[in-house]
C-alpha cells in the first residue's frame, strides 16, 4: 500500500511539472527598453558570458524559450525580449513590418549595454531575426532559424498556396470581433495544425499563452505581424541581395518544415548548417525540447 501511494504521488507530482506553464529561469533581471522605432520592448537577461538574443514567434511570448535560457545561462547571458505588440511590450498601432521591429531588437542589444551576439529565432522571430542580420551583419556572430518561411524567400510563394497557411490573411476589425473572448478557440487551431505531438502545447501552456494575447490589443498587435508581411517581403527582396556570411543553422521539425528551413536560408546565406528535429511539429521548445536545446547549444559552442 505505501509503495502504491508513493508511485500516485511520483506520477502526481510528474504530471504537475509536465503541467506547469512555461517560465524563465528565475533570477532574470527585467526592464522596459524604450525603441527609437516606436515601441517598448520588455526585455528579461540572466546568465554571464557570451550573449545570445533568443526572439519567439507568433502564439507564444518570450517565456516559450525556458528550456534553451536554464541551459544557455550556464555560460552565456541569456537576453530574451518579447516582440512588439506580445507579451508586455507595448502595442503601437504601426511598425509590425520585421525591417521595424529588428530596430527593436537594436535597440535591446544596445539598451542593455552590448554589442556582437548570437541570434536564435522560432516562427515569426525568423523574419525578424533574418531583419536584423542583413541589417546588422557585422553584429551577429552565428544565427539560428528555426521552423518558418521568411517572406519573398523562395518557396514563399509555394508556401501561400498552402490552405493551412490561411490565417496568414486573417486580420482586421472583422476578424478582431470573431475572436474577441475566443482567443483560445483561434489559438489552439494554430497549435493543433501545426503540432507533431497532439499533446503539445499542453493545456497549462496553451492557457498562458492565450490569455496574453487576450490583453487588450493582443489580437490587433498579433495580426499585424501578418498584415505587415507583404511588406516584409518587399524588404527581404531586396536583403537577399547581399547574403549573409556568418554561420547560419536552419531546424525544421520532422513533421513540419522538415528541410525546408535549409532551403529557405540558403537562398539568403553563404554557410547553412541544416538540422532537423525527429518527431516534432513546428513548436520545437514544447515538444523536443532536449533535443533541439542540444542542436542549438552544439551550434553555438562550434567554433
Amino acid at each position: 500500500m505505501i509503495r502504491m501511494l508513493f508511485a500516485v504521488v511520483v506520477v502526481s507530482v510528474a504530471a504537475s511539472f509536465s503541467q506547469a506553464q512555461p517560465a524563465l529561469p528565475a533570477g532574470f533581471e527585467s526592464k522596459m527598453v524604450h525603441s527609437p522605432e516606436g515601441a517598448d520592448i520588455f526585455v528579461r537577461w540572466g546568465g554571464r558570458g557570451p550573449v545570445a538574443v533568443l526572439i519567439h514567434g507568433y502564439a507564444e511570448n518570450s517565456d516559450s524559450w525556458a528550456p534553451l535560457a536554464a541551459d544557455l545561462m550556464k555560460d552565456h547571458t541569456v537576453v530574451v525580449p518579447d516582440l512588439r505588440g506580445i507579451g508586455k511590450s507595448s502595442k503601437p498601432d504601426g511598425g509590425y513590418d520585421k525591417k521595424t521591429q529588428a530596430g527593436d531588437i537594436r535597440a535591446v542589444v544596445t539598451g542593455l549595454g552590448y554589442d556582437k551576439t548570437f541570434v536564435v529565432a522560432h516562427d515569426i522571430g525568423n523574419m525578424v531575426a533574418y531583419a536584423y542580420a542583413a541589417t546588422y551583419p557585422d553584429k551577429v556572430e552565428r544565427l539560428v532559424v528555426m521552423d518558418a518561411p521568411i517572406p519573398g524567400i523562395e518557396p514563399w510563394n509555394e508556401i501561400l498556396l498552402t490552405p493551412g497557411v490561411w490565417h496568414f490573411n486573417f486580420h482586421g476589425p472583422d476578424a478582431e470581433r470573431l475572436v474577441a473572448g475566443r482567443e483560445r478557440i483561434y489559438l489552439d487551431r494554430i497549435w493543433n495544425d501545426f503540432t507533431g505531438d497532439p499533446s503539445q502545447p499542453d493545456e497549462a501552456t496553451r492557457n498562458f499563452f492565450a490569455a496574453t494575447y487576450a490583453q487588450p490589443g493582443g489580437m490587433r498587435a498579433g495580426f499585424a505581424q501578418f498584415a505587415a508581411f507583404a511588406q516584409d517581403a518587399k524588404d527581404n527582396k531586396v536583403f537577399q541581395q547581399v547574403k549573409l556570411t556568418m554561420p547560419v543553422l536552419a531546424v525544421g521539425g520532422e513533421k513540419s518544415f522538415a528541410g525546408t528551413q535549409a532551403k529557405i536560408m540558403r537562398n539568403v546565406a553563404t554557410h547553412v548548417q541544416e538540422a532537423i528535429v525527429e518527431g516534432s511539429g513546428h513548436w520545437l521548445m514544447e515538444e523536443r525540447p532536449a533535443q533541439t536545446v542540444k542542436l542549438i547549444r552544439d551550434f553555438l559552442d562550434a567554433r
